[in-house]
């Protein structure tokens, strides 16, 4: 039974993924609340934050993050991914930058006043697609992951797109304490990395990662060397199909939890 319904004040945002302002990486902090729902807006590039905890059965909004804040103090655009830091902050991935192009960049977000306070990411070297993450404190990491330019995707997926380079294929790996990109893991040309999850054991140096063209989900961990690397460990089969862009349509390997 529906019990409350928050209409939004635009159209063509399109609410991708949603996070919170507090998680288990506020544990044991008293102060921090989770009372705010983050719904960044994969095309528009707005940042919606909904208030669900004066009455959690009756949601309406608290703040609008409009596409300017990000173009200014970021240069980036088309946000995906939130997860509270154990800062109280608040971090999102992005897929590009204001022109539509694609870029790997991260941005920040006060967890009180949820203005925007810059670019997490430093350095110079940056990843060319952006998409998911997740975070290792424990083991020094960031990993991040990539589906394509925006400017490109924005209009429905074209194959010819995957042999330009449009379309993603590895796992970027970040030091979480310098937040700079120090490697790359390659899951296969045209493979499409998508969700990115650490096994739930605070002290796991592995995880999975769903790859949408490839229908493959491929284990990442890391090695006894120190970096990361990855292994197929699924592989869905493609099925033959009409009227279709291809003529095989792949397992597309999305979401897992």
């Amino acid at each position: 039974q529906v019990i409350h319904r928050l209409p939004m004040p635009n159209l063509r945002d399109e609410l991708h993924h949603s996070g919170w302002n507090s998680c288990s990486s506020c544990f044991g902090d008293a102060t921090k609340k989770r009372n705010r729902l983050i719904l960044p807006s994969l095309i528009s590039s707005r940042i919606y934050v909904v208030d669900v905890g004066t009455d959690s059965r009756a949601p309406k909004l608290h703040k609008i993050v409009e596409p300017m804040e990000l173009f200014w103090k970021g240069n980036v655009a088309n946000p995906h991914t939130s997860h509270c830091l154990g800062s109280g902050d608040i971090l999102i991935s992005c897929l590009g930058d204001p022109a539509g192009n694609g870029k790997a960049g991260f941005i920040l977000l006060d967890g009180e006043t949820f203005e925007v306070k810059g670019n997490w990411e430093k350095g110079e070297k940056m990843p060319n697609l952006g998409y998911d993450f997740w975070y290792q404190p424990r083991h020094n990491v960031l990993l991040s992951t990539e589906w394509g330019a925006p400017k490109v995707l924005a209009d429905g997926f074209n194959p010819t797109d995957v042999e330009r380079g449009h379309y993603g294929r590895y796992i970027n790996v970040w030091d979480w304490s310098t937040h700079r990109f120090i490697q790359a893991v390659d899951v296969g040309k045209g493979s499409i990395p998508l969700e990115i999850r650490f096994l739930h054991n605070p002290d796991a140096a592995e995880g999975f990662v769903g790859c949408a063209l490839s229908g493959a989900v491929q284990r990442f961990y890391k090695t006894e060397k120190g970096d990361w690397a990855a292994e197929k460990v699924i592989e869905v089969p493609s099925k033959k199909v009409k009227g279709w862009l291809l003529p095989e349509m792949p397992g597309e390997c999305v979401d897992h939890l």
